[in-house]
């Protein structure tokens, strides 16, 4: 069993200017780990939802393609 103990490097997209309501996510934690962690941008300290790779890519293009309605 491989462990690393890479830290996230957390991100916010150059579109999240909406008055504060965004997430964070840490793609360096793809490649290591298989998972992109999600955080709210305003509680840092709070929960991290770490979700597949694959998961969140489905949900990125599902939010590009619309399918979530205006966001």
């Amino acid at each position: 069993m491989t462990t690393t103990t890479e830290s996230p490097r957390w991100f916010k997209s150059s579109y999240s200017d909406n008055g504060g309501q965004c997430i964070e996510v840490a793609v360096n934690l793809v490649a290591p780990r298989g998972v992109v962690p999600v955080r709210d941008s305003k509680d840092l300290g709070g929960p991290v939802l770490n979700t597949s790779a694959a998961s969140f890519a489905s949900f990125v293009a599902g939010v590009k393609a619309g399918e979530f309605g205006a966001v």
